[in-house]
């Protein structure tokens, strides 16, 4: 593939070649579902039930109970809001110790910090997430849940953990926002610990139109509660249990997610098929690729390289068409509403490395294969 160089002297590409590549493609996910969607929207408006709507949401939490294997699903408003009601449901508020990860998203320790708890952190693995080995060292008679969180579509090393939760009599509760059809040793990603909390934020391989989320609850006593909590603690219209806020799913992202659901599979597949490709055509040795190993089915919610020299990179790609971001640049515990913490840097060094190397590439079901070799190529190029 032909290359000139600039008067700034950086390699690009020749304009033949160019190609614009978003990296999420949501609008090509419309015109692929339109008629499907647009059916899905006129089915909620005829039935006149915006608000609530509890036949439309019954509907999606049995079809997504049934995907995961387990008995109750529950859907909320969003995956913050199903963090939050895990949290509750498991009575952890001010006083308890929650113990986490600092490279997750912002909503992971703003649940905690919402119900009162205090957030506690440990460092994670080469694969970005959770190491067990570090668990121990932080458990305080304070601690109340391990709070794993499945980045990038990969489920944690939950054996280990599940072991140390139950010797130390600790909850589990599983952030897998971003691994919906995940599995690990052949068990779908939200069904080891006590709840699970998942997004179906846009962005998400499982995605609405908007702010939405549901949970997995193990223990069907506690479904009936989230279900009060996500609907201002109303047991009947006219009966109030418990103050609490509302978190419930809008019926359309519901009918939305619903139908979604059956195109998830495929969905997945197409997105393996990138990350393989990918894998096959960056050959740069220099770059870290996540490896997925024989006991993992990995969906692929983000591929994430680590690279040196991030920020040029990023640059030169978006100055070729590609669009790369950072998940995520800054961990939590650097950030100003960390700061009552008291974490200082170097506390977690191996989170704290990944952050300013880590780099999604664009990996939607939408992507050409030459367009994964046209990325695959530019970067090659890069350090070469």
């Amino acid at each position: 593939m032909p290359f000139y160089e600039t008067e700034k002297n950086r390699l690009e590409i020749s304009p033949e070649f160019y190609r614009n590549i978003p990296y999420v493609d949501l609008s090509s996910q419309y015109e692929a579902e339109k008629l499907k969607i647009n059916e899905c929207i006129m089915r909620v408006l005829e039935s006149g039930q915006y608000v609530g709507g509890a036949h439309i949401s019954q509907k999606f939490e049995e079809a997504i109970a049934k995907y995961c294997h387990v008995d109750h699903a529950l859907a909320v408003s969003s995956g913050t809001d199903a963090l939050y009601l895990a949290l509750k449901i498991l009575n952890i508020g001010p006083g308890d110790e929650v113990i986490t990860v600092p490279n997750t998203y912002c909503a992971t320790v703003a649940a905690i910090c919402l119900v009162g708890a205090t957030p506690v952190f440990v460092d994670v693995q080469s694969d970005r997430n959770i190491d067990p080995k570090k668990l121990e060292a932080v458990i305080t008679k304070k601690s109340k849940a391990i709070l794993p969180v499945h980045l990038t579509g990969r489920v944690c090393d939950m054996d280990p953990i599940l072991k140390i939760a139950r010797e130390e009599n600790l909850a589990v509760i599983e952030d897998a926002a971003q691994a919906v059809g995940a599995k690990y040793k052949g068990k779908i990603a939200g069904t080891f610990g006590d709840v699970a909390a998942f997004s179906a934020h846009p962005l998400k391989n499982l995605c609405a139109i908007g702010d939405a989320g549901y949970m997995l609850i193990k223990d069907g006593g506690l479904v009936e509660r989230a279900g009060q909590l996500r609907n201002h603690g109303l047991q009947d219209r006219d009966t109030v249990l418990e103050w609490s806020g509302v978190a419930r799913i809008d019926a359309l992202q519901a009918e939305i997610l619903h139908f979604r659901l059956t195109q998830l599979d495929d969905l997945i597949k197409m997105r393996q098929r990138n990350a393989k490709l990918y894998d096959q055509h960056i050959i740069e040795k220099n770059i870290f690729k996540p490896v997925t190993r024989d006991y993992e089915f990995n969906t692929y919610h983000t591929y994430v390289i680590q690279v040196e020299n991030r920020e040029q990179l990023t640059s030169y790609l978006k100055s070729n068409g590609v669009e790369a971001v950072i998940h995520y640049p800054v961990p939590l515990h650097l950030q100003p509403a960390a700061e009552s913490l008291a974490y200082k840097v170097g506390a977690f060094p191996v989170a704290e490395d990944q952050a300013k190397k880590i780099l999604s590439l664009p990996i939607h079901q939408y992507l050409k294969e030459d367009d994964i070799i046209y990325i695959s190529n530019l970067i090659n190029k890069f350090y070469n």
